[in-house]
């Protein structure tokens, strides 16, 4: 088993030094989706949501989040972002939310990708509940990270 890096010698939380870090150019990519009703779905694709345009807030909601990530997860670094994007594409019975972060620097931004997806999904359910309380938000997950000592990884299926 490797080492963990976020515990010192005693086993207490630290947060890592990048300081000797090579900055790389660094990509995350995540999704997640949000299972729903077929009114909610029709309401969001056509707009008909009496709080407003549920995809454009979520998608600010989420690049928010990804620049708000190290106030929000103890021991991320705050960093820099390059680029911030959340996308959304209409399935059976849900929506599916992917974001894309990137920066050259020192440590990755898989968290920054994961929480612009995680707070996009919660503010369509925000949004939306009014007409779907049982809302499901599920398969958050990293897709694929380039960048970085452990280079190029990409999940399968």
């Amino acid at each position: 088993m490797s080492e963990l890096t976020h515990l010192d010698a005693q086993g207490h939380a630290r947060m890592v030094d990048v300081g000797a870090k090579a900055e790389t150019a660094r990509v995350a990519i995540a999704a997640g989706r949000i299972r729903m009703s077929a009114a909610a779905l029709s309401a969001i694709r056509d707009g008909d949501v009496p709080k407003g345009d549920v995809l454009a807030a979520a998608r600010i909601a989420g690049i928010m989040a990804a620049k708000k990530t190290a106030d929000l997860i103890p021991l991320c670094h705050p960093l820099p972002l390059h680029s911030v994007s959340v996308d959304f594409a209409i399935e059976e019975g849900a929506i599916l939310a992917t974001a894309t972060a990137s920066l050259t620097g020192k440590t990755g931004v898989e968290m920054e990708a994961l929480t612009a997806v995680s707070l996009a999904l919660l503010t369509i359910y925000d949004m939306a509940k009014a007409i779907d309380k049982g809302m499901v938000i599920e398969e958050v997950r990293l897709i694929e990270k380039r960048g970085g000592k452990s280079g190029h990884w990409k999940a399968e299926g």
